[in-house]
């Protein structure tokens, strides 16, 4: 994410726009403005941006579409709905498919700030998330087959004794192999296999 988070915002309602746009710039958010998901559309490719706040119902693409496009496009970026009252249900959907919130027309410029923060702030733990699970997965395949199979029996918690007869092999070629899953995985304690072990 970067330092000052980018809200792309999508309506096709011009003042709703630029009240938003001014409602983002005090709370020290920096916006992209399209009024409409085909105009997105268009450009989208070069864009950079951390969130996005979009209507529900617009002429052509609507929002759930293009919702769906991002979707199928693997394109995760964190969206907020806006909506009408009777929209209520469909925003419910989005939610079920992905979409981290939906906020109802009219609402409090308060709310919508602090609906946007907190999307940020999963979406960076989302972000954080997903780069530890590649971090681990990178260690897991400089690993041996036979420091796999130690690794996964070390995080059960079995001695080295236990181990070594499991695998047919010396305890002391245990050891070794215990040693190395250690510094291949980066770990300073068993407590740390475990917790990469279940991140994997």
């Amino acid at each position: 994410m970067t330092q000052k988070p980018i809200v792309c915002i999508i309506d096709d309602d011009e003042a709703i726009r630029e009240s938003l746009r001014l409602l983002l710039y005090a709370g020290g958010l920096t916006s992209l403005v399209y009024e409409s998901a085909d105009t997105f559309l268009e450009e989208k490719e070069h864009l950079d941006f951390d969130c996005m706040l979009l209507d529900l119902r617009m002429p052509g693409t609507d929002g759930l579409e293009l919702f769906r496009i991002l979707n199928r496009k693997h394109l995760p970026y964190p969206v907020i709905f806006i909506t009408g009252h009777g929209d209520v249900p469909m925003a419910v959907d989005a939610m079920q498919k992905g979409a981290v919130d939906f906020i109802q027309k009219p609402f409090r410029d308060q709310d919508l700030l602090d609906r946007i923060r907190e999307a940020l702030k999963t979406d960076q733990e989302r972000r954080e998330e997903q780069q530890k699970h590649a971090e681990v997965a990178e260690r897991l395949a400089r690993l041996t087959n036979r420091e796999r199979e130690v690794f996964d029996l070390v995080v059960t918690g079995k001695p080295n004794k236990v181990i070594a007869y499991e695998l047919g092999v010396s305890q002391r070629t245990v050891e070794i192999h215990r040693a190395r899953v250690m510094e291949k995985m980066q770990a300073r304690s068993l407590a740390d296999l475990v917790k990469m072990h279940m991140t994997a």
